[in-house]
């Protein structure tokens, strides 16, 4: 499903092999990034704050006199959650704006929309989409994931389980490759644990009811169902689940069971959920400077869009690999810097500003993140914490921390 949904695709970036690959030669003294975020439709609630966080981070490399003596220039456009939309946007931002990096991409269908876009123009992509798929396919080392895969997930997923106790889990996926992936990662762990599932349903998006798949989940007799799901889809089963009566948990993540749920369905159904997400880089001088400029650029803490610093790092490991890749470096050599100066061994450096100071002195840096330490692995994924929050009394209270190793 994943690969056919990506070939389905190769036709807009069939058209694409047409361009130029674009170097910054061709840009001058600007450096041309596009923000594609999720403003309207299921990523909505996020997609905002990390458009904010995109221009915040840009305004600070400016601020210090640019990066690998370019400025940044942003040209910003709204995926809005659906991948043909987000392949317009992208098309326009590459075509009409010539952008060299594509940055933000939410949902992973999204991702996976864009990636054939991208790779044929040569550009660089980041995301922080959830999906396995996106790591196999990108063949040319050019996409970078600054959340955890969908896998990892499931591996936390997992390690939940077993700390609380849960021996007879049942699964439910939204049938796309972030939902799909959640569960299948979930069920590769909890296996690899000498678990079992109990029961498992694949639905489908944009139904009014999902009573009869919640009744096949139901009749396995589970003590936790695992979600890979979305806000509005879990919605619709949580009310349906509540009005049957039955006594299970939920383990779900953390972008659809979140403070618009309680909202939507109120406190007594939501009581006891358990919402997973990965937590920022919380101790880190990094995430107490964006922290700060975020709350007084949008009068909102980042706590509350774990994607905000995630789409703020993107900017600065961005940058600080320009810095290091030097003037007038194509973006081949800039994308090869990324873990270099992200990854350990190096004088670790928690703003652009003090990265680009040690480069300039020749040391070797490695930017520790807002959002995580940013140590990118061979398929350019990085590995943050979980936090496990449980719903209680309408409040999401964060209960326990889960580090997981892959």
């Amino acid at each position: 499903m994943q690969r056919r949904n990506f070939v389905k695709l190769g036709g807009a970036a069939a058209a694409l092999q047409l361009l130029p690959s674009i170097g910054f030669s061709q840009q001058g003294d600007v450096f041309r990034i596009g923000s594609l975020t999720p403003i309207t439709g299921a990523g909505s609630p996020y997609g905002p704050g990390m458009q904010q966080a995109i221009r915040m981070a840009v305004d600070e490399v400016n601020a210090a006199g640019g990066a690998g003596g370019r400025k940044l220039e942003l040209f910003t456009e709204d995926d809005q959650t659906k991948p043909d939309a987000a392949v317009l946007a992208a098309k326009k931002l590459i075509e009409v704006n010539k952008v060299q990096a594509v940055l933000g991409t939410w949902a992973s269908g999204v991702t996976l929309a864009v990636m054939p876009l991208t790779d044929a123009a040569g550009l660089i992509q980041m995301n922080v989409s959830g999906a396995p798929a996106i790591s196999t396919l990108d063949t040319k080392d050019l996409v970078w994931r600054f959340q955890a895969t969908n896998d990892r997930f499931g591996a936390a997923f997992a390690e939940i389980c077993t700390k609380r106790g849960f021996k007879r889990p049942a699964t439910m996926a939204f049938n796309n490759a972030s939902g799909l992936g959640n569960v299948e990662g979930f069920t590769k762990a909890w296996e690899k644990r000498g678990g079992k599932v109990a029961a498992h349903v694949t639905y489908e998006p944009s139904r009014p009811s999902y009573r009869s798949e919640l009744q096949k989940i139901l009749a396995a007799k589970p003590d936790v169902i695992v979600m890979g799901s979305y806000l509005p889809d879990t919605t619709i089963i949580l009310r349906e689940w509540f009005q049957s009566g039955a006594d299970t948990k939920w383990i779900i993540p953390g972008w659809a069971a979140n403070p618009d749920l309680v909202k939507a369905l109120g406190a007594e159904v939501c009581e006891g959920i358990i919402s997973v997400d990965t937590v920022s880089n919380e101790k880190s001088a990094s995430y107490a400077q964006f922290d700060a400029a975020f709350t007084k650029a949008t009068g909102k803490a980042a706590s509350t869009n774990i994607y905000a610093a995630m789409a703020y790092d993107m900017v600065i490991s961005l940058a600080l690999a320009m810095e290091a890749a030097g003037p007038k470096a194509t973006v081949e050599q800039v994308n090869a810097k990324l873990r270099d100066v992200s990854n350990a061994p190096g004088t670790a450096v928690f703003t652009f500003a003090e990265g680009k100071a040690q480069l300039a002195k020749k040391a070797k840096v490695n930017y520790e993140g807002a959002s995580s330490k940013l140590d990118f692995d061979k398929a350019g994924d990085v590995t943050p914490d979980f936090g496990v929050f449980i719903i209680e009394k309408g409040q999401l209270v964060r209960r326990d921390v889960v580090s997981i190793t892959m």
